[in-house]
């Protein structure tokens, strides 16, 4: 039984998340774990909340909350909105939990061990004023690459270029605006990684299953020389810069930062999926303990690679520890709102919990995959995203059950018929099926899901040709037991549709299933071949009429959603 560990880029905590986060990482996550499990694989996902860091402090202050309860309460949000959306996590942790501190101050001290620590002074913004050095997005200025006036201490939101608070021009304080901002000394861990450049590229190298996305953010970034980087920050809240219990001298008041901690947490999350289930957490993660024959897949947006590519193998490698690290890493680009950026502010862009008030999760767990911005970013837009439910959904899968079940309740009663065998139309839909059914399978393998699910549509599209073919509602004048055959494998094509459906559309799934009174854990078979899953039903066994798998979306709903979401 293969083995494998998935890990999904980790949501920041400052909110509900919006389409685009979902598209980016967790639903992708979810449909490859889905799919491996489906195939027998031993599947371990693992998911948590990024708690740490400015933005977590900004946003508990603006809630008129202490940081602890805030990220408290937002992580139950959180986690009640992806189990609504059905993503199946094993493990739905947070980096502020008790087993990410311990292995973050452990990385931190057996990499200053290996020399890749190093204590300097720095030159850091301190607002007058507020009486505090202002790390990261505590600083808001203008841009030295691209002039825009709003980017943060840590990042550019218009050109996208990671920044440090002293490089912006004109800064002043995101907590109280004031420009009465000067630089002062202070002291910060470094890591080393500019040490570990060739040793970073012959990993990288090595990493056969990188999709080019991936590969290409990787080499600009080592094309460029990797660049020491700042592990600790002037803030209260975060993991304390401590060595196994005792805090490091003169870094009482300093924490690390949030982005030498996140990925860690993958790893301290594993753990407290042990702890909870009575496991061994170290078989998924340390090559002498097993982790050795663990397939380990990392799902998350562009935006995050370089640090999944370069900062993390640094920590993971640095150590000099039987770790294991990643082998295949996903990356996606940016689903984008009518062109634009997603933002609360703003109100522009439907966030997951606003997109479950409209419709139910398989709705947009299929739009958002089907069309899933994968060589390129993709804009979200309300009509595209009705055109994709109407036609993919309601009038090709949905519009085949119907059809199917509804035939055969008129003609034959509620129970599988039993009469006739299957004949050449039948073959030649095995035939097919058989085609599609490997070459979906490993556009699945190879997390290609726009290709996946282009072809688990033209599945579906087989079974209405088919049906157009056998014509089983114009044979059965004439031969009524080829007919019943037709019916029959008709039926049993919906038994496959909701086998071969379920990574995408679980909830769908489970209803096409509860047609036949089938446990859908029967759906975790994925099929040996097409010719053994038309025969699954054999004939006699009841049914049930469904509901309506899928409504149309009407233009007076899409014309609606535009004007509350900010499209006009």
């Amino acid at each position: 039984m293969a083995r494998i560990l998935i890990t999904s880029a980790l949501p920041y905590i400052n909110g509900i998340k919006h389409l685009g986060n979902l598209v980016g990482s967790m639903l992708p996550s979810d449909v490859y774990a889905r799919f491996q499990r489906q195939r027998g694989a031993e599947v371990l996902f693992i998911c948590a909340t990024d708690e740490h860091g400015t933005p977590a402090e900004l946003a508990a202050r603006a809630a008129g909350q202490n940081v602890r309860d805030y990220c408290r309460e937002q992580y139950e949000i959180q986690k009640s909105a992806g189990d609504a959306f059905g993503l199946s996590w094993d493990h739905f942790g947070r980096s502020s939990n008790a087993p990410n501190h311990r292995l973050t101050q452990h990385f931190a001290h057996v990499l200053e061990q290996n020399g890749l620590i190093e204590e300097r002074a720095d030159k850091q913004v301190y607002s007058v004023d507020d009486q505090r050095f202002l790390p990261d997005r505590y600083v808001e200025g203008t841009c030295p690459h691209c002039d825009y006036e709003k980017a943060r201490g840590d990042q550019c939101d218009n050109c996208g270029r990671l920044l440090d608070p002293t490089d912006l021009k004109d800064p002043y304080s995101s907590i109280s605006g004031s420009h009465n901002v000067e630089l002062r000394e202070t002291k910060h861990l470094y890591l080393l990684q500019s040490n570990m450049q060739d040793r970073i590229a012959g990993w990288l190298e090595t990493k056969t299953e990188f999709p080019a996305l991936t590969v290409s953010i990787a080499r600009k970034w080592l094309k460029e020389g990797l660049r020491d980087r700042a592990i600790t920050r002037d803030l209260k809240w975060g993991v304390p810069v401590a060595y196994q219990g005792e805090a490091r001298p003169g870094f009482e008041n300093k924490v690390f930062y949030v982005w030498f901690d996140a990925p860690i947490e993958y790893i301290g999350a594993t753990e407290e999926w042990a702890i909870a289930n009575n496991d061994n957490w170290e078989r998924w993660w340390r090559t002498d303990k097993g982790a050795d024959d663990v397939k380990y897949v990392q799902v998350m947006g562009k935006d995050n690679v370089a640090f999944h590519t370069v900062s993390f193998p640094a920590t993971i490698l640095g150590s000099e520890e039987p770790w294991k690290t990643v082998d295949a890493l996903k990356s996606l680009n940016w689903l984008t709102w009518y062109g634009g950026k997603f933002s609360t502010s703003e109100n522009r862009g439907i966030f997951m919990d606003q997109a479950l008030e409209l419709l139910p999760p398989d709705y947009w767990r299929w739009a958002l995959m089907a069309n899933a911005p994968e060589s390129d970013d993709a804009s979200f837009t309300l009509e595209h995203f009705a055109s994709v439910v109407n036609k993919d959904l309601a009038d090709v899968l949905g519009n085949f059950v119907n059809r199917v079940t509804r035939f055969c309740n008129a003609r034959f009663g509620q129970a599988v018929p039993d009469a006739g065998e299957y004949g050449a139309a039948e073959k030649a839909l095995i035939d097919e099926l058989d085609k599609r059914l490997a070459v979906y399978a490993n556009h699945l393998e190879e997390m290609e899901y726009r290709k996946a699910f282009a072809e688990l549509r033209a599945i579906w599209v087989a079974g209405n040709e088919y049906l157009q073919i056998a014509a089983p509602w114009t044979v059965i004048k004439e031969n009524p037991e080829k007919a019943a055959a037709a019916v029959r494998c008709g039926l049993n094509l919906i038994l496959l549709f909701a086998v071969l459906s379920r990574p995408v559309i679980p909830f769908t799934s489970d209803k096409m299933f509860a047609v036949f009174g089938v446990d859908p854990k029967w759906g975790t078979r994925w099929p040996e071949s097409a010719g053994a899953a038309l025969t699954t039903l054999k004939g006699g066994e009841p049914f049930t009429l469904p509901d309506v798998l899928f409504a149309k979306i009407e233009d007076e709903q899409v014309e609606a959603w535009r004007k509350q979401f900010g499209a006009e």
